[in-house]
């Protein structure tokens, strides 16, 4: 016989409807009982059926997270700690990839409204032309990151404070030349708007001169593209005293260029980067970064898009994860 939620239930010792509860991951449950109903599961062999529990209660119980570019450290941390969190809360994950295309956003959206899953955590990029809009019938949907408006719930890291810190720390080490890679140029990442406008705020803050020859463009933020870019770079201006990436990938892109061509870090140029991978802890020298919680970014991502779930109509909500500068051995002697 297949065991059913009512078994699940005495098995546990709790009602069905905690049962519904720690599978559907909407009404909060503690963790004793969450972890009883999940032993007496395992126990029974116990397989929701998804069809009937949808036609209920209008849920499939899985919900997307779109990331722009899976291939990435910062994209595979975000994806490892949403699906993390959405398996403690009883939700399944679809992982899908956007490429920074609106037309993907779109379609994902479409998908949520017509209910073949029940929300979506969305990393839109491009600063104008996000799927999320007015005028667009927006399903349960949480964005993370810079794009803004005053539609969606957000989730992000204040890319203008972090990039002025961290421009402040690398000119607190004597360096005035200071540099960034990844500015846009075209289509406007809002990341690169946002944290180049703090880069230029911390230059007014200390006095130094706004030099444009010092933003170097790189429309996608990979170790390769990076590298590329800085190495044209080099190849027609004198090195600064210090380069400020905006990711940490594209910052391990130049540690190999610099290395490839003798230049010592950070006795010649100190160079930092933004969102503290793991890979940047083990780069050679480690990664000087902009550090932050990303199990909290999961976490307040699923908690806002629960709560969506069960209401539609409430006011944005915006959460604005801490961060902290993390000076490692490729900006400071040892």
């Amino acid at each position: 016989m297949r065991a059913t939620v009512k078994d699940v239930a005495r098995r546990a010792g709790v009602s069905p409807k905690t049962v519904s509860n720690v599978m559907n991951g909407v009404v909060p449950v503690s963790g004793s009982t969450r972890l009883k109903v999940e032993q007496a599961i395992l126990e029974l062999d116990y397989v929701p059926n998804l069809s009937a529990r949808g036609l209920r209660n209008g849920r499939s119980g899985v919900i997307a997270l779109a990331l722009p570019d899976l291939a990435t450290p910062y994209s595979a941390e975000i994806a490892h700690n949403v699906v993390e969190v959405a398996h403690e809360q009883g939700w399944s994950v679809q992982i899908e990839e956007t490429g920074s295309d609106p037309r993907r956003e779109y379609e994902l959206m479409s998908r949520a409204r017509s209910n073949l899953i029940d929300g979506l955590i969305l990393n839109p990029v491009v600063l104008d032309e996000s799927a999320v809009k007015v005028g667009v019938s927006l399903p349960p949907v949480v964005l993370l990151g810079e794009v803004s408006q005053q539609l969606a719930d957000r989730v992000w890291v204040d890319s203008v404070a972090a990039a002025r810190d961290m421009t402040l720390a690398l000119a607190r080490t004597g360096r005035r030349r200071i540099a960034v890679l990844g500015t846009a140029e075209g289509r406007h990442s809002a990341a690169a708007v946002l944290r180049t406008r703090g880069y230029l705020a911390a230059l007014d803050e200390l006095g130094i001169d706004q030099d444009h020859a010092l933003l170097i463009p790189c429309e996608k933020w990979t170790p390769q593209t990076a590298a590329d870019a800085l190495a044209s770079w080099l190849d027609s201006h004198p090195l600064p005293d210090a380069l400020f990436c905006f990711t940490d990938s594209m910052a391990i892109g130049a540690l190999s260029v610099l290395w490839k061509r003798g230049i010592r870090v950070p006795d010649d140029v100190a160079v930092a980067g933004f969102d503290d991978i793991a890979d940047g802890q083990y780069a050679v020298p480690s990664l000087t970064t902009v550090s932050f919680d990303k199990r909290l970014v999961a976490r307040e991502a699923l908690r806002l898009l629960t709560e969506r779930m069960a209401d539609r109509g409430g006011e944005q909500r915006v959460v604005t994860v801490d961060y902290s500068i993390v000076e490692r051995d490729s900006s400071t002697s040892s």
